[in-house]
């Protein structure tokens, strides 16, 4: 696959609070953005991937934007693996392309958790994704089986919560940097460490934002993309990792199957670590960012804490890391979330990210996990197809 495919157009839409669009607009939008930031026309889309809503779901969720658009395409897909939704739908598409069954793919992915969801429809959202024998009879909701993760993390290396809550501030340090995040006023550790107790030892901003927003991306062919108006952004590598469905079966709580997701993404496109000029990773609880940097080979067993407390994450330091302030300050509308961190690394690639740019960005890795640090999926984009 290895600079075979490339991201012609990245688009987001408005984010936040955005009551007066629904879920479907949202998605009509950000496909409609992304194609005018590539410079086509909606005919020439013969590939289309969504993902359902859960505020406004529809039953043929992909056939119904396609109507929606007026397009009729020989590619048609509705995904669903949580978070990590984003990334395996990405080069899926990329090998419907290389393999002759559509020429260009547009990706559109939205949803309305903050405007569309009653506070009972978000709390049954929030409790129904635990084991119906081993775990929901206990109460538990997602932020509950996230604070096993963080207890676990906490207790095996001697982290703090201190280290927890500079994952936060970077974020929304970064956050600060672009016109379009949801949370831009400054944040400390103090404020985060302040904040609302969720379930110990996770605190209000330690989690991550509930949002309306939607984001879009359309790929092509290598040769196609250059007769695009966008410098294209070539798909390098991809790879998935699985580990369990529910945490009560995961075979380790401080360790994930991102681990894998990564050796294969690294494998394909012949690149290391070492080798990432900026890093997007899913940031849906602060613990989680420490591990996914351990998985993905940046820092060594109990490292990550200090590394980004020591702020070699944040821009200009050796890996800068979700430079648009991710799901903790940019925003999360649920299975969309990890699109925005997609169409920051195209930014970032394409040299277009006004403040927050990362100098002379080569390559950048992206990472996205659905269900408790159960499904993951990397990908490695580059500037340049060699």
């Amino acid at each position: 696959m290895r600079g075979q495919v490339a991201i012609v157009g990245a688009a987001d839409t408005e984010v936040g609070k955005v009551p007066n669009i629904s879920a479907t607009g949202l998605c009509i939008d950000a496909a409609c953005k992304a194609l005018q930031d590539a410079g086509l026309d909606k005919g020439a889309i013969d590939g289309l991937v969504t993902c359902n809503s859960m505020a406004e779901p529809h039953l043929y969720h992909a056939e119904a934007m396609a109507e929606h658009l007026g397009i009729f395409p020989s590619y048609c897909v509705s995904a669903g693996a949580g978070g990590g939704t984003t990334f395996t739908v990405l080069y899926q598409a990329a090998l419907a392309i290389m393999h002759g069954v559509c020429n260009t793919v547009l990706i559109s992915m939205a949803d309305s958790l903050r405007s569309g969801l009653s506070r009972e429809q978000a709390m049954v959202m929030q409790s129904s994704s635990g084991h119906p024998q081993f775990e929901t009879p206990y109460g538990a909701t997602v932020p509950g089986y996230y604070a096993l993760i963080a207890n676990a993390y906490l207790h095996k290396y001697g982290a703090t919560a201190e280290q927890f809550a500079a994952v936060a501030v970077t974020a929304r340090a970064h956050a600060a940097l672009h016109p379009g995040a949801q949370m831009r006023q400054p944040l400390t550790v103090e404020e985060v460490l302040a904040s609302r107790l969720i379930a110990d030892p996770l605190r209000l901003l330690d989690c991550s934002l509930i949002s309306d927003g939607g984001a879009a991306v359309v790929l092509t062919s290598a040769a196609r993309a250059r007769d695009c108006r966008q410098p294209p952004v070539y798909l390098l590598g991809a790879g998935e990792g699985h580990g369990h469905e529910h945490i009560s079966q995961a075979d380790d709580l401080t360790s994930s199957h991102a681990r894998y997701a990564g050796q294969r993404a690294y494998a394909m496109a012949g690149l290391g670590p070492k080798d990432m000029d900026l890093v997007e990773l899913y940031d849906c609880f602060t613990p989680v960012v420490l591990i996914e940097l351990e998985d993905l080979g940046f820092c060594a067993r109990g490292q990550a804490g200090a590394f980004v407390a020591e702020g070699r994450t944040r821009l200009g330091g050796e890996l800068p890391m979700n430079t648009h302030g991710g799901l903790l300050s940019h925003c999360h509308p649920g299975n969309p979330g990890a699109m925005f961190a997609l169409t920051e690394a195209v930014r970032q690639l394409r040299w277009q990210a006004g403040e927050r740019q990362v100098a002379g960005a080569e390559t950048a890795l992206v990472h996205a996990q659905g269900g408790i640090l159960s499904s993951h999926c990397t990908v490695i984009l580059s500037r340049d197809n060699v």
